[in-house]
């Protein structure tokens, strides 16, 4: 199961998931290019389900979660990117609508996810992995809003619980601290602001955003039998960006 799968890094998940022998589930509410996303996965001889929904939605979740049940006899893996974020202005001239979206996408969406996930991971002999999104901002302030760099934060506090309490009943959880992803939700920004890119790239070691593809290949790592010893991990994919 992919959230944020329309795309970006969600949309790159699924078909590395695919190219690797995985059925997917994707979720995302752009219900247009989530479905010519699964149509791609297909036509390239995979097997794909989109599910359109929100993950701040308990209902939306549930629903996707039973559609791999339905579809695929069971759910061994979570990719639980979906996400929002801006730079926004600083702390004290913040809406609290901003704050709101902030922790009810990055946070409440996770939460949501890993309690429709687990329990059905937890019921199948194989038991499963779960790889939550961060980013270089649950690191450390990274010039993005305040709510954002909380939620983030809260995000590698949720995989740490997780994977401390399911551990040891066959359920890994890990999270992934991406940096600055060339997607089509950032490009409009770099377009419209000179120096943008130059910014968000600064501290980066390579001097560069990352494709999406990059943080996907890791996603997938984390959720194959390649990464079976690692749990309760935060993992950059940042360019170098939180070694400087």
């Amino acid at each position: 199961m992919i959230t944020g799968a329309s795309g970006g890094i969600g949309a790159a998940a699924a078909r590395l998931f695919a190219e690797e022998g995985a059925s997917v589930v994707l979720m995302a509410r752009g219900a247009d290019r989530l479905e010519a996303v699964a149509g791609e996965v297909c036509a390239r001889g995979g097997r794909a389900v989109p599910v359109p929904g929100d993950v701040r939605s308990p209902d939306d979740v549930a629903r996707a979660v039973s559609r791999a049940v339905e579809e695929f006899g069971g759910l061994d893996a979570a990719f639980n990117n979906a996400g929002w974020g801006s730079a926004g202005p600083v702390l004290h001239e913040l809406s609290e609508c901003a704050y709101d979206v902030a922790m009810d996408v990055n946070v409440r969406g996770v939460w949501n996810c890993m309690r429709q996930q687990i329990p059905v991971m937890l019921g199948q002999e194989s038991g499963g992995c779960v790889v939550n999104m961060s980013s270089v901002a649950g690191y450390c302030a990274s010039g993005a809003s305040a709510p954002y760099v909380a939620a983030k934060h809260a995000v590698l506090g949720l995989t740490r619980a997780a994977a401390a309490e399911y551990g040891g009943r066959g359920v890994r959880v890990n999270a992934l601290m991406a940096g600055s992803t060339r997607t089509g939700l950032l490009e409009p920004y770099i377009a419209g602001s000179p120096g943008a890119e130059a910014e968000m790239t600064r501290r980066a070691i390579q001097k560069r955003l990352a494709d999406p593809c990059e943080v996907a290949q890791a996603a997938v790592w984390l959720c194959s039998e390649r990464a079976s010893f690692v749990t309760g991990g935060a993992f950059p994919v940042d360019g170098g960006w939180s070694a400087v």
